[in-house]
């Protein structure tokens, strides 16, 4: 497959790292450059990046939620909503999850919309023709999995609700009660996702997740250059060093609340969890 290179743009990109303390170059402004400057294909890669503000708001039109609409997706309010009418031309996988919910027969039996949404959404990207972004999902995809699976065993919580998908690190986490799932020569963070997990603290643990996704994305560009990889890993940095601009304590609080949200239909919810939710609410 023929490689395009951009000198020009990798060169110039301003040095960044997770702990940011400001960022010179917004990510609307990168990607507006990128969609002036990148070949059409693979600007098309760099926008799979931001369907994730697409999902958000058109979960939120189709529940009615009243939560912000996020303008770094790539549909307007008016296209979505339009969209859910008649879906026509939206990506396949969020035409499937608007004709299940008006019909009210769901994708995935036992699922939130939420998490329907979001395993369609990895099956779509399982698909893309880009190897880098392909690795970067399943890593991601993986890691969020295993962690759920710490999680459900650590309160011990019950059902296949907490994970998305059915690959070989689910049907470990499902089943396996060994420390490590038995993933140690499958997924090769495994010992460091351990040591992060033994952290009690959240956001500390959230952090250093981070950093092992920054790992991961300097170490599976090791030998590209100049090519649409290395802005791809751009464009997920800094995204992430935007999220950990943007957390304050309220940022934080939230955070909390959906961890518990997670939690809260076990029948036998933790005791800490019960006293910090307590004063959480002083």
């Amino acid at each position: 497959m023929f490689e395009r290179n951009y000198y020009y743009l990798v060169a110039g990109l301003p040095d960044i790292i997770l702990d940011q303390k400001k960022l010179g170059l917004s990510i609307a402004e990168f990607r507006e450059e990128l969609s002036n400057h990148l070949h059409p294909d693979d600007y098309k890669l760099v926008e799979l990046l931001f369907l994730h503000s697409d999902n958000h708001n058109l979960l939120n039109l189709l529940l009615k939620s009243d939560d912000d609409f996020e303008e770094s997706g790539k549909y307007s309010r008016d296209v979505l909503e339009e969209e859910i009418k008649e879906p026509a031309s939206l990506p396949d996988y969020m035409q499937k999850l608007i004709t299940a919910y008006k019909s009210e027969t769901p994708v995935f039996e036992g699922l939130p919309w939420e998490d329907q949404l979001t395993w369609l959404f990895y099956n779509y990207l399982g698909s893309c023709s880009n190897k880098f972004l392909r690795e970067w999902f399943e890593f991601d995809l993986n890691l969020k999995n295993i962690v759920a699976g710490f999680n459900t065993r650590k309160h011990k919580l019950k059902g296949d609700k907490y994970f998305i998908g059915d690959n070989f690190v689910v049907q470990a986490v499902r089943k396996s009660t060994l420390k490590d799932f038995g993933l140690g020569n499958d997924f090769e963070h495994m010992e460091r996702l351990i040591t992060i997990q033994e952290n009690e603290n959240l956001l500390e643990r959230e952090k250093a997740m981070d950093t092992m996704r920054w790992d991961f994305l300097d170490d599976r560009n090791t030998f590209n250059y100049f090519t649409i990889e290395v802005l791809l890993a751009y464009v997920i940095k800094l995204q992430m060093v935007q999220r950990w601009l943007e957390m304050d304590y309220e940022t934080g609080k939230e955070m909390f609340r959906k961890l518990l949200d997670q939690l809260e239909q076990s029948y036998e919810f933790p005791k800490e969890f019960m006293l910090i939710q307590s004063s959480s609410k002083r």
